[in-house]
């Protein structure tokens, strides 16, 4: 169980708008920080994740300006420390500007004082912040800069220029949406996701119950954290009770609560999740799971939110808002009798079904970046990128654990490599000799019937030819990933080039 109510506002969705770049490749959903002192980046860093923002350091003057001029790197909004070690934050900011460097710029200090803070303003600066300064003021200067700057936390806007009105000139601002890199804690910007942001905007306007269905690891709970955040309930708690994870005999007492001697050894009350809700949002997860006595008693609480904990008399409420999930087919469940026809239909008010990774391909190098930086920061290592060939990989592999799959093994490279960059090499085994049902599709083959029982020459070319696609034409690299020499496959495409098939790769150097 886990509840979550912070005092402080939480940021709500986060997107930008990217200038033709690629997937792998949009920064601009990011706030870049450059601040030497490395508790203060981490701890400045951690409040803006939280909050919905991806988040890239810089230690001194010098690294800035190399990652601004790094593959058109523009940021949605700059971070800067007035003292960094090598150069003068005045001055770094004065130089952005001549280079028509255009994202807004907050500059933090620990000496404040008058002048300085008009010097930067006139230099461009959107905000002055003076350390120490509160999560909450540091999010406010954020959505401030952002909103100034055309990019409000509740869409992404273009500003175009009216020409002439009523003879004299004027300037008009038309407001135009633009698609969606990012919302809350999701990362994506995949048709299908645009669609599960807008229907999560719209469930959030609503007190009605919502219906999330989906593989396991798809999102479902960040779904729901997201629905509550942009609700008019954010402020209040939201408790998150899996139905799986707890014994089928103590569901009751953490879903409604207990009273003082209601099992043997207990000594006091106890809140249940309904309680500990009041005025949030409850979230029950694998709600396929409960028994069919405990559907029938959460059936009876849901008709007028009213329960009794577990050894008691006294009849209780709970303004709670309910939000359920289930990686199963509820269709099927009442089909099999696990599950109860009329509770299904009293909670299947609002239906959101998270999509599988494998439907939403085109958001898996952005994801793989996103967990890069974010456990890199978090490990204190270097890695920011990957290269062409390990992405290659990560695009063929078919992630049935979908995102919480992807999310681990880059947490795994991570912790068990060093280096800038993540290459073949460092991805696990499973990824590497395992072909997905799409690698054939992704390089370019033609999928064959398993039943077919095939040459081995055919076979054997097959596999060299479909290695040297993941890795872009490295052929050092292929035979790397299929241990053999270099030479060998040389030698084997020569003979492919000839006539007749090849010799078996098996076969004697």
């Amino acid at each position: 169980m886990r509840v979550q109510n912070d005092n402080y506002s939480y940021k709500l969705y986060m997107s930008f708008y990217s200038e033709g770049l690629g997937a792998h490749e949009m920064h601009n959903r990011t706030i870049l920080i450059a601040e030497d002192t490395k508790e203060l980046a981490d701890l400045y860093a951690h409040i803006l994740e939280k909050n919905g923002y991806m988040v890239t350091l810089c230690a001194s003057g010098a690294e800035l300006l190399e990652t601004i001029n790094t593959a058109a790197f523009s940021p949605a909004l700059l971070l800067l420390d007035v003292r960094l070690p090598d150069m003068d934050g005045l001055d770094i900011l004065s130089t952005l500007k001549q280079r028509h460097f255009d994202s807004p710029v907050i500059i933090m200090t620990g000496h404040a004082s008058i002048n300085l803070a008009v010097t930067a303003m006139q230099s461009g600066a959107t905000d002055f912040l003076v350390k120490p300064f509160s999560d909450s003021r540091l999010i406010e200067g954020v959505e401030k800069a952002l909103a100034l700057a055309g990019l409000s936390s509740k869409a992404v806007l273009s500003q175009e220029q009216a020409t002439i009105v009523d003879g004299t000139a004027h300037e008009r601002n038309i407001i135009k949406p633009r698609a969606r890199t990012g919302f809350g804690s999701f990362v994506g910007t995949s048709p299908v996701m645009q669609q599960i942001y807008d229907v999560i905007q719209s469930a959030a306007k609503s007190s009605a119950t919502v219906f999330i269905t989906g593989e396991s690891g798809t999102g479902k709970e960040l779904c729901a954290e997201a629905i509550h955040k942009l609700s008019d309930r954010s402020s209040k708690p939201f408790v998150a009770l899996n139905c799986a994870a707890i014994g089928r005999d103590l569901l009751e007492s953490e879903l409604f609560g207990h009273v003082k001697g209601a099992f043997t050894g207990v000594i006091s009350d106890h809140d249940g999740a309904v309680s500990q809700a009041h005025g949030g949002t409850l979230f029950l997860d694998e709600i396929a799971e409960m028994t069919p006595e405990m559907q029938t008693k959460l059936l009876r609480f849901l008709q007028n939110l009213s329960f009794r904990k577990v050894g008691g008399s006294k009849t209780e409420t709970a303004n709670v808002r309910i939000v359920c999930a289930t990686n199963k087919n509820p269709i099927e469940e009442i089909k099999a009798g696990r599950m109860r026809q009329d509770l299904y239909y009293r909670l299947h008010v609002i239906p959101i079904e998270m999509p599988a990774l494998r439907m939403r391909r085109s958001d898996i190098l952005d994801l793989a970046d996103y967990f890069l930086k974010s456990y890199a920061r978090e490990e204190r290592k270097s890695f920011r990128q990957f290269t062409p060939e390990a992405e290659a990989i990560l695009l063929s592999h078919p992630w049935e654990g979908n995102v919480r799959e992807l999310q681990n093994i880059i947490r795994g490279i991570v912790v068990m490599h060093e280096g800038v960059t993540v290459n073949i090499t460092m991805l696990p085994a499973h990824i590497l000799r395992k072909p997905s049902s799409n690698t054939s599709e992704n390089i370019g083959q033609t999928q064959r019937p398993k039943s077919t029982i095939e040459p081995l020459w055919m076979t054997e070319r097959l596999a060299i030819e479909s290695a040297i696609a993941l890795c872009a034409g490295n052929i050092p690299k292929a035979a790397a990933l299929l241990e053999v020499s270099p030479s060998t496959i040389y030698r084997k495409k020569m003979g492919w080039e000839q006539s007749g098939p090849p010799p078996s790769i098996f076969g004697a150097e």
